[in-house]
Formats: C-alpha cells, sequence, structure tokens
C-alpha cells in the first residue's frame, strides 16, 4: 500500500474551504448540513463545491463526521501526497519544521497551521509514532495541510544527518538549549527547526544530531510551553528575522 499522510476526510468551514480554493488534490464530495447557519464561508464552499456539493439531514453528517468540529461541513478527497525529503532540503530556501514524535493530531495541526503562516516550505514527520492528518488535525490546521509539503522519514536523527549534509542547519527547540531562539542569527539559512513530542520533548539522538539547541525564555512560573504554542512562537520569530 503507498505511503499516505491522510487528510481524505477534511471537517471544518476554513479546512473545506482551504481545500477547495486549493485545487492541488481531487474532491469527491463535500457535504453541507441541511441545518447549518449561512455566512461568507459556506456561501464560498457551496460555490467551489459545484457539483461536490450534497446537502444531507444534520443526523447525517453527524453520521458522517468524525469529530466534534465539523461546523456543519465534512469533506472527502484524495489522500495528501507525501513530499520528497531530498527535495525539501535540497531548496536553498528550505525552512523546514520537523516533528520528533508529536503523536496529538491536534498539536500537528496547530504546527502545521502555524509553519504555514510563517512561511515555512515543508514539515517532516516518522513513519510510526507520529501523528497523521485526522480530520481533526485538518480542522486545528485551519487549510494549512493544502500548503505545507509533508515528508515521512524512517527516522529523525538520520533524517537530521540527510538535512546537514544538504547543507541544512538543524535547530532543536529545547528548553536545556543554551541559546535564546531569539538570538537565532542563522534564521535566513536553509533550516530545520526540530520540535519534540509533547511531554518528553526531543529524543536523546535527535539532540545530538542537532547543530545546536535553543530554547524559549520561561519568565513566570510555569516551565515550559506545549509543542503547538512553542512552534507559533518559534516559526515567527524566525519568519521576522527571515524578512529583515
Amino acid at each position: 500500500m503507498a505511503e499516505s499522510v491522510g487528510g481524505e476526510q477534511v471537517e471544518g468551514r476554513r479546512a473545506v474551504l482551504e481545500l477547495l480554493r486549493a485545487k492541488t488534490r481531487a474532491v469527491r464530495a463535500v457535504y453541507v448540513s441541511r441545518a447549518s447557519d449561512s455566512d461568507d464561508v459556506l456561501a464560498e464552499i457551496e460555490q467551489l463545491a459545484g457539483r461536490n456539493l450534497k446537502p444531507v439531514a444534520p443526523e447525517r453528517l453527524e453520521q458522517l463526521a468524525r469529530s466534534d468540529v465539523h461546523q456543519g461541513v465534512v469533506a472527502t478527497a484524495a489522500p495528501l501526497p507525501v513530499a520528497d525529503f531530498d527535495a525539501l532540503i535540497a531548496n536553498p530556501k528550505a525552512f523546514l519544521v520537523v516533528l520528533d514524535g508529536v503523536t496529538d493530531p491536534r498539536n500537528f495541526g496547530a504546527v502545521l497551521r502555524s509553519a504555514e503562516t510563517a512561511g515555512a516550505t515543508g514539515a517532516v514527520i516518522t513513519r510510526n509514532r507520529s501523528a497523521r492528518i485526522t480530520p481533526a488535525a485538518a480542522k486545528a490546521a485551519a487549510g494549512a495541510i493544502e500548503y505545507v509539503p509533508i515528508a515521512m522519514v524512517g527516522g529523525i536523527p538520520a533524517a537530521l544527518e540527510r538535512a546537514k549534509r544538504a547543507g541544512v542547519w538543524c535547530v532543536g527547540l529545547d528548553e536545556r538549549g543554551d541559546a535564546d531562539v531569539f538570538d537565532l542569527t542563522l534564521a535566513d539559512e536553509p533550516l530545520a527547526l526540530v520540535l519534540g513530542a509533547e511531554g518528553r520533548g526531543l529524543a536523546r539522538l535527535t539532540r545530538e544530531r542537532c547543530d545546536m539547541l535553543v530554547r524559549i525564555p520561561m519568565r513566570g512560573n510555569v516551565a515550559s510551553l506545549n509543542v503547538a504554542a512553542a512552534a507559533t512562537l518559534a516559526c515567527h520569530e524566525i519568519a521576522r528575522r527571515r524578512a529583515g
């Protein structure tokens, strides 16, 4: 069976709208609850869906939905393609987000949303022990899954070695880092931002393969941010430096 990162079912108005706008994969059906309150987003969904639009009873939509965040809209589509890792690291403007064991779909989706809005050129996950694009992840990503290429690798440490050989700086986000993310002077170089799993953070071998470790300074009593919040801050700090 061919590799897949998922994404065959998309739920939520913004996520479905971006699926239709992007036109990067075939859309099979767009189910809309007849009881849905109309707004500008829903009106555009109905227009773009065309012959694939399928108004259904609210009860039928609840049967089709696989999450509680569908907002009255569920779409089915071809799965997201798996990106070529070697092509991602060969990009002279590479800005990759590498996920080392992030397993929560909502966190995965939120990280992709932050990455896309910061201009990331791709994301990297592992074939095992990594979240996929479930309906909950697609909803959290708010359409970012249509624009951020996602590559799959066997293991993160080996992938980082390949990235470094291609001239990509590998920067791990870790609370034990020696430098602040706000002092990341190489942000405008080809770069892979490596994010650890919920709870344990970066695995030991992953930390060892990074060129450097940076931290987000904590000013309060709480020791750390969750991976989605940390990704938002770090990705947009890199974007700020790249734009400078």
